[in-house]
């Protein structure tokens, strides 16, 4: 049994939930300016120098994560992400990570979707052995082996605005299912930067506390610190401090190099006459 108030890693890491912290996902942009708003929906905005990206975090609201990202600083939006407080920070990192070894003052990249497959936007999953379904509806749908995760892919849009990819993880619920839904134009090599966060096999670290019961309940959970030794029980105790008996003593004929002397010879006695 685990203690609830002990640390657990979760495993797969997609089912991890939001630690109450979003700090994984801003950590590759630490360098960049931050701005703290202290009234609104929004409390932080991390923007690159250039401000063509700009990273929200709304911890009160349901989308926590608001990515958008334009070919310069006035101009209007050219694609966008939002992610909900449901997601692990670990996968919304893999995503930030991307757009900041991306970004470059002087290159569009992080503008520029260069792929014209959809299928380049999930690669990783598909790579992971992610199981493929029919085109159903205009989208196509790809789902995790223990069917706990997921992307749904819009490929009949023609709508630049529209959300064109879904990443989806948990069981389907307000507090456990997480969701990242990004704009047709969004790079999907960016969106599969996110999506191979999803089949990192390292777990997530989480206080078993902070875990929804739903996804403790299908979850894998290993205790981050080992478990104490079993106490003791009475006899152990005798055991231990009993005084072990003290070995007796014989005596051992000493081994000699010296000739033993001649043992007489007893002959038949002689009769008397």
């Amino acid at each position: 049994m685990i203690d609830t108030t002990d640390d657990v890693y979760v495993s797969p890491r997609y089912l991890a939930g939001l630690p109450g912290h979003a700090g994984a996902s801003f950590a590759p942009v630490a360098h960049w300016p931050h701005h703290h708003l202290d009234d609104g929906p929004v409390q932080l905005i991390v923007a690159s120098p250039d401000y063509r990206v700009r990273i929200g975090w709304a911890g009160d609201d349901y989308d926590v994560w608001r990515i958008s990202v334009a070919e310069d600083a006035l101009s209007s939006t050219t694609w966008t992400a939002r992610i909900n407080q449901n997601t692990p920070p670990e996968l919304v990192g893999g995503l930030v990570s991307a757009l900041a070894a991306e970004w470059h003052e002087d290159s569009d990249n992080v503008v520029a979707d260069t792929s014209y497959r959809w299928s380049d936007a999930v690669q990783p999953l598909l790579d992971a052995e992610w199981k493929l379904g029919p085109l159903s509806r205009g989208e196509r749908h790809i789902v995790a082996p223990d069917h706990l995760a997921g992307a749904t892919i819009d490929v009949v849009s023609t709508d630049p605005s529209a959300e064109a990819v879904t990443l989806w993880a948990g069981p389907p619920g307000w507090g456990t299912r997480a969701e990242a839904h990004f704009s047709a134009r969004t790079p999907k090599r960016l969106i599969a930067a996110m999506a191979a966060e999803f089949v990192n096999p390292i777990p997530a670290l989480r206080e078993r506390a902070t875990l929804h019961p739903r996804l403790a309940k299908v979850a894998q959970l290993t205790p981050a610190r080992p478990p104490r030794p079993a106490t003791p029980t009475p006899l152990d105790l005798r055991r231990a401090t009993s005084t072990p008996p003290v070995p007796t003593t014989r005596s051992v004929p000493r081994w000699t190099t010296a000739t033993p002397p001649p043992t007489p010879t007893v002959g038949p006695a002689r009769a008397h006459r």
